[in-house]
């Protein structure tokens, strides 16, 4: 669960970081984001899709966290 919880925390952070850096006109960070998020969505589309109830709540909430997290770098690395 924790390894469902941690995909879901970076795939989102690094979601909410590479909108703010497109919105911002940071190319050279959203790419490389880019291609990070994309490797990590393919350690996560089997891993959910099929699973139990408990393991897609552990993932929503990874995935909430990581919406906070990723607010926070954007603020944190741009401003």
């Amino acid at each position: 669960m924790i390894k469902t919880f941690t995909l879901a925390w970076m795939q989102v952070t690094l979601i909410c970081l590479n909108t703010w850096q497109i919105a911002n006109t940071h190319y050279i960070g959203a790419l490389i984001v880019g291609f990070l998020i994309s490797l990590i969505w393919t350690m996560n589309v089997g891993r959910v899709a099929l699973s139990s109830w408990h393991t897609k709540l552990i993932y929503s909430f990874g995935a909430m966290c990581g919406t906070g997290t990723g607010l926070f770098l954007a603020q944190a690395i741009y401003q």
